[in-house]
């Protein structure tokens, strides 16, 4: 049976479900994260509802089939039955490693309650940090298994390119193909991955187990901001 894994290892290498205007429902790798992608003219839905709930609640949409994965009834109707919490719907890119050290110096962050690294923790799995001056770089196992990236500039230092040299930089510390997910509003964040080699593949919505009692919720800022 293909797997989650699977399909984003496939998408990494450019090989996507076929354009058939179907849905594919497959298991959540993990309990944290369950959630829809979007490729071209096919979706799937990973999670451990039962598949006919999946393909009942999407025919019963009013709108374009291709569309209905992540139309908000849908989404809405996914949240309630899971009892899960989302954010919004993001753009998947996806990089290749790189050859050689990365070309920015980079300080790896050894503190495990530095809040970049504690709040990574209830996303991802594995990781990662690196501080440079003005930024912040973050690799760990996200959905799926696979390797996420996120940085966070800080806001003097801003308009500088350094949103787009953290993400090439995190392409020369990997040995797999690297994955990002930023919101479609936020241009700037778009156009670093893109101009660091980051390509667009799809779109996704994560829904994310409720967080523990006490835990804060706040959106990450996922993306970059130059």
């Amino acid at each position: 049976m293909e797997t989650l894994r699977d399909i984003l290892d496939a998408a990494a290498r450019g090989v996507f479900p076929p354009a058939d205007g179907g849905t594919t429902v497959v298991p959540q790798a993990c309990h944290r994260d369950a959630g829809v992608l979007s490729f071209t003219a096919h979706s799937v839905v990973f999670t451990d509802e039962d598949p006919e709930w999946v393909h009942a609640t999407l025919h019963g949409l009013d709108c374009d089939a291709l569309a209905a994965t992540l139309n908000p009834r849908f989404l809405t109707a996914f949240l309630d039955r899971t009892g899960r919490r989302s954010e919004t719907v993001d753009a998947m890119l996806v990089g290749d490693p790189l050859p050689g050290g990365p070309p920015l110096a980079l300080r790896e962050i050894e503190d495990a309650h530095h809040p970049r690294v504690m709040y990574a923790r209830r996303r991802r799995e594995d990781i990662r940090a690196w501080t440079t001056e003005g930024g912040v770089l973050v690799t760990g196992r996200g959905v799926g298994g696979r390797l996420e990236v996120s940085v966070e500039v800080d806001e003097d230092v801003r308009h500088r390119g350094l949103g787009r040299a953290l993400v090439t930089a995190a392409r020369h510390l990997v040995a797999e193909p690297l994955w990002a997910q930023v919101s479609p509003g936020n241009a700037r964040s778009m156009r670093a991955f893109q101009a660091a080699g980051y390509r667009p593949v799809g779109a996704e919505a994560v829904l994310l187990a409720p967080a523990p009692r006490g835990v804060d919720g706040s959106a990450e800022d996922a993306g970059v901001t130059e």
